[in-house]
């Protein structure tokens, strides 16, 4: 093996080595649960449980609708919204990027606590509907099929935006104009040409989206009745309620081999690299061939009739200036949908009432002055900081040389690592915690500080890998080469040259891995341990329960503290 390649393969080996001992091999050891009795032995029981009980059956499908419908309202929505930032430019980038990644940095649980406060009964909806006359009466809008929909989709759309956002950039505006010049309608160039190559970055979106969405287990537990119960939920009553870990592990089995199956089709129509958001315009063109073909011609398709439809009425094709316009309005009603949650719950965690309603009443700092009090909720956020801050520390490290070693690698070496390194984010985050947990309790690291960092660098790996790849495709390699010629190693360049120059894009992998470890769930609600909770456990313990305005004061605090460090983290970017 070449020096290169053994190089490689050491940059590789400290994630390998992670995703092997705490990924790989804890849902390979808990699936195969499924398949064994009591004793040990093999067996079919707990698989065919599934088809004796069409409950099972019945959850699984309303899992699937869910998280479709979820899907599609989410790129729908989220389009216009990545067009416009793709498109906008630099001051127009700025304003956009800060409201959409406003509610990507804060807390889920934060956004769907809001939406218990915005559709209740005493909630600002209700409150609109019958000062408007609309209703005589408050609506049931909570618990509702319509409220998961809301609360899920509020809190993708930013995913999917993001993701889109990386390959829309990558296409070249002169094309548009070049088809308007050929005697294309804007219609026409857009149908034909524009999202075509966009598609990619809209299936790679819409793929994580159905992911994410079908492993969701906070919305429909908040906002969802019994009809809406989705198989994540039951995992949880398998494992914290029944302890069955047999069944459970079946349960897992056929949320991932959903997951894996979805996967599969989008690698064949694709590509896996689609996910990394940095498609190129090769990889549009290569779109408009085999399966996407069809595909292709229904957009064109389409294109072409909305254009004679204009012809026949006698309508002038709109001027970009126009089009923009309406895009950009729709790009605000997108931006304001998901930063009114965020608006609307601060105002609640002022309120001096025991219960939640709209306008606030009695205003003051009572429950404010609960939580900073509180010894428990203190000791859950100082827990959490130090969980998030060395996730963020662990993962950093892993994740940069693996993205070094990856852009030296090509063929099927470079895909078979890319599809590794991002493996976890295929897998709904249900399947690890549990899977997790399973094996931490053999290894007596539930409970521990140690259970969560690993945990959360798992689930944050991902991300922060695709983040330091976009950061060093844009690295100007020249710049190693000029230290090389003078007689650096390629240790010391990588010190005084290569790391400097992308310490900016690094510094926002970490913030990527602190965000998701702060606001992390899945993993603490089994690996936490009842004396070590977290912050979202305890706001999640605390909903459960009953949703007071404690809760809203809680929220409204981690919201503060997410976004001071969001802003602290781009002052440090801007100063590198």
């Amino acid at each position: 093996m070449k020096p290169r390649a053994w190089s490689s393969v050491l940059l590789l080996t400290p994630a390998g080595l992670l995703l092997a001992a705490f990924f790989i091999a804890p849902i390979g050891q808990f699936l195969q649960q499924g398949f064994l009795d009591r004793e040990g032995g093999f067996t079919l029981s707990h698989a065919l449980r599934l088809r004796e009980a069409g409950t099972y059956a019945d959850v699984m499908w309303t899992s699937l609708t869910i998280s479709f419908w979820v899907t599609v309202f989410s790129i729908l929505s989220g389009y216009p919204a990545a067009y416009v930032l793709a498109n906008a430019d630099r001051r127009g980038k700025g304003f956009w990027a800060l409201f959409i990644l406003l509610p990507f940095w804060s807390s889920f649980l934060v956004r769907t606590f809001a939406w218990i406060v915005i559709l209740g009964r005493q909630g600002p909806v209700n409150a609109a509907l019958l000062a408007a006359g609309i209703s005589d009466r408050p609506q049931e809008l909570l618990y509702s099929w319509g409220a998961v929909i809301i609360g899920m989709t509020n809190v993708l759309v930013p995913f999917a935006i993001l993701t889109m956002v990386g390959v829309m950039e990558r296409i070249d505006k002169t094309l548009m104009t070049a088809a308007g010049t050929l005697g294309a309608r804007p219609v026409q160039a857009f149908f034909r040409i524009y999202l075509p190559l966009s598609m990619p970055g809209v299936t790679a979106a819409a793929l994580l989206v159905f992911i994410t969405a079908l492993g969701f287990f906070m919305a429909p537990a908040l906002l969802g009745s019994a009809r809406e119960t989705m198989i994540t939920q039951l995992i949880i009553q398998q494992v914290s309620d029944l302890v069955n870990w047999h069944f459970a592990a079946i349960l897992c089995l056929l949320l991932l081999a959903a997951s894996l199956i979805l996967f599969a089709v989008f690698d064949r129509l694709v590509g896996v690299s689609a996910l990394s958001g940095t498609a190129s315009l090769e990889t549009g063109r290569q779109a408009r061939s085999g399966a996407n073909h069809a595909a292709y011609a229904i957009s064109a398709a389409i294109g072409d009739a909305l254009a004679a439809v204009a012809e026949m009425l006698g309508l002038s094709p709109p001027r970009t200036a126009g089009l923009a316009l309406r895009t950009r309005i729709w790009a605000m009603f997108v931006v304001l949908f998901l930063v009114a949650p965020l608006l609307l719950l601060v105002p609640v965690s002022f309120t001096g009432n025991t219960y939640l309603s709209w306008p606030p009443v009695n205003p003051g700092l009572r429950w404010y002055s609960q939580v900073l009090t509180s010894p428990a909720w203190l000791s859950a956020a100082a827990r959490s900081f130090i969980v998030a801050l060395a996730t963020a520390a662990v993962t950093v490290a892993i994740a940069v040389p693996a993205a070094f070693a990856f852009l030296r690698l090509s063929g099927r070496s470079a895909s078979a690592a890319f599809a590794l390194l991002i493996s976890p984010l295929l897998v709904p985050r249900m399947v690890i915690a549990v899977s997790l947990f399973y094996v931490f309790a053999q290894l007596g690291l539930v409970g521990t500080a140690t259970g969560l960092v690993i945990g959360h660098a798992i689930i944050a790996l991902p991300y922060v890998f695709i983040a330091v790849i976009a950061v060093l495709k844009t690295y100007d390699r020249r710049l190693d080469q000029a230290a090389a010629s003078l007689g650096a190693s390629p240790l010391r360049t990588a010190r005084h040259v290569t790391l400097p120059v992308i310490s900016a894009g690094i510094i926002s992998a970490a913030l990527f891995a602190f965000i998701i470890s702060l606001d992390e769930l899945n993993i603490a609600l089994f690996a936490a341990g009842g004396l070590q909770s977290t912050l979202p456990k305890m706001m999640w313990d605390e909903a459960t329960l009953q949703f007071s305005p404690l809760l809203a004061a809680a929220s409204t605090l981690v919201l503060a503290i997410m976004s001071a460090v969001v802003l602290l983290a781009a002052r440090l970017r801007s100063s590198v």
